[in-house]
Order: structure tokens, then C-alpha cells, then sequence
């Protein structure tokens, strides 16, 4: 016959909160702690790099990554934030030059530099003591310059500009 302290243990279900809970394994990543925080920095960043590209949000956003890599494997925060600001400065000093120098660009066109070697005809007398003279190029009226005085109805070409200010010779 069962004793009566083995009776009332086996009648009693056990709770299934303690049957299922296992020891915390510090070596498996685990999404919590401040990796979603870093995680949703690097994707804040990221977006606004996209949205205004100056190349600075971007070493931002891989830096934050690293740091949630981090943070899944439960390093402590001042750990993250110093690997966070290694991993952005790497990255930056790294990456930077190379990404400027593929994407560099002139920048705006200026207004001028589609008009260079066209043809155009003299409006308005063109007196290079005086500075003043106009001309029509592609249906524009244009500021223009020479070194030499040029007549109204005078066709010349556009050769440079400076600034608004077209520079032209007789064709």
C-alpha cells in the first residue's frame, strides 16, 4: 500500500509553468533587452539617410546593427555603446571616401551649361566697354559679352559664362 504523503504528490498535477521553464542560456541570441532598441536605430537611420542623403546617418545605422549583434548575446550596455561607436567610426573611416568618390557628383547643373558652343543671335548691341548686350538662345533671352562690339541681329556663338552672363563670339 502507497503511503499517504506519495498519494497526495501523485494526485496533484504539476504546474506546467515549472515544467516548462528551462535555464536561461546566456550563449543563444536572444531578441530582448536593448537589441530591438538598436535594431529601430538602425532603421531610423537608415531611412533618413535615404530620404536625405548626406553619408552620415549611414555609418549610424551600421554601427547600431553591430550593436544589436552585441546585445542578442547579452553584453552589457556600456559594452553595446562601445562597440556601437567602434563599429561607426570603423565604418566611417572605412567606407566613407570610397562611397563619396562612387556617388560624387557635380551636384545642380547650372542653367548656363546646357547653352555652351550653341548658337544664338544678337538682340541688343553687345559693347564690351560698356558691358552690356543681349541675346536669344534656344528661344531665352540672355545677359551676353564679347571682347569685341557686336551688332543686334548678329549671329554668335555661346563659348562659356559667367554666371548668368553668357560670353560670345562671331560665328
Amino acid at each position: 500500500m502507497q503511503r499517504d504523503s506519495e498519494l497526495n504528490n501523485a494526485s496533484v498535477p504539476r504546474s506546467p509553468v515549472k515544467a516548462a521553464h528551462k535555464p536561461y542560456n546566456r550563449d543563444v541570441p536572444a531578441f530582448d533587452g536593448l537589441a530591438p532598441l538598436w535594431v529601430v536605430i538602425a532603421i531610423v537611420s537608415a531611412i533618413v539617410e535615404v530620404l536625405i542623403p548626406h553619408f552620415g546617418l549611414i555609418f549610424v545605422a551600421i554601427g547600431a546593427l553591430v550593436a544589436a549583434v552585441v546585445a542578442a548575446f547579452h553584453a552589457g550596455a556600456v559594452v553595446q555603446v562601445a562597440v556601437f561607436t567602434i563599429a561607426l567610426v570603423a565604418s566611417f573611416t572605412l567606407l566613407r571616401a570610397k562611397l563619396l568618390s562612387k556617388f560624387h557628383s557635380r551636384g545642380v547643373p547650372s542653367r548656363t551649361d546646357t547653352l555652351m558652343g550653341r548658337e544664338a543671335v544678337v538682340t541688343h548691341d553687345i559693347d564690351p566697354t560698356l558691358g552690356t548686350g543681349r541675346v536669344t538662345v534656344g528661344g531665352q533671352d540672355w545677359a551676353a559679352h564679347s571682347a569685341t562690339a557686336i551688332a543686334a541681329g548678329t549671329q554668335v556663338r555661346v563659348v562659356s559664362a559667367d554666371g548668368i552672363v553668357l560670353e560670345v563670339t562671331r560665328t
